[in-house]
């Protein structure tokens, strides 16, 4: 019973998030995006994004791939630079491995950051995408690694994709700078 009441509890509180990712984002959208992140769910994953943030790794990196009503995709630090050739942008990660995957109960509602993957359930990296809108058909299908608490208005202003993959052309939004606050 007690191990029942705990579930419950748990359930009710939800996540825990203690320490927030801001994204400093600059092109059509200019402004910071907030994100805390919950290392109960996605410890690996959270400590992923911690180290290539911290390193600079985000720092000039585009937003690649953007669909209306969907998602914006970014964090391809290998081939994702702005100022660079980002024709391959969405292919490429970092130069650690793979991580194994985090799923949860965490539902993809608007504002939910989850971690961009192959078809390979195991193959996320360091690409992360955040949601415009509720997608119940990603539940329990990826990682979720935190949730936008300031700067909607600055997600909704990113400069969309065209067609079906939503891949960017001209001139995408890039983060200028990903900073982590531990708490």
């Amino acid at each position: 019973m007690r191990s029942l009441l705990l579930s419950a509890a748990l359930l009710v509180a939800g996540p825990v998030f203690a320490d927030t990712l801001t994204l400093e984002v600059s092109g059509e959208a200019n402004g910071k995006i907030v994100i805390d992140l919950a290392k109960d769910l996605a410890p690996n994953h959270v400590a992923r994004i911690e180290t290539l943030a911290e390193s600079g790794a985000y720092d000039g990196v585009v937003f690649h791939r953007v669909i209306d009503g969907f998602m914006a995709q970014t964090g391809d630090v290998q081939y994702g630079k702005s100022g660079g050739d980002i024709s391959r942008a969405g292919m490429g990660g970092s130069d650690l491995p793979d991580l194994k995957a985090e799923f949860s109960d965490a539902p993809f509602v608007r504002g939910t950051v989850g971690m961009a993957r192959a078809s390979n359930p195991d193959s996320a990296n360091s690409q992360f995408f955040i949601m415009f809108a509720p997608a119940p058909s990603l539940d329990g299908k990826y990682t979720v690694v935190g949730h936008v608490t300031e700067g909607l208005d600055v997600l909704d202003a990113i400069k969309r994709g065209t067609g079906g993959n939503g891949k960017v052309t001209g001139t995408p939004d890039v983060i200028v700078k990903a900073t982590v606050s531990k708490d």
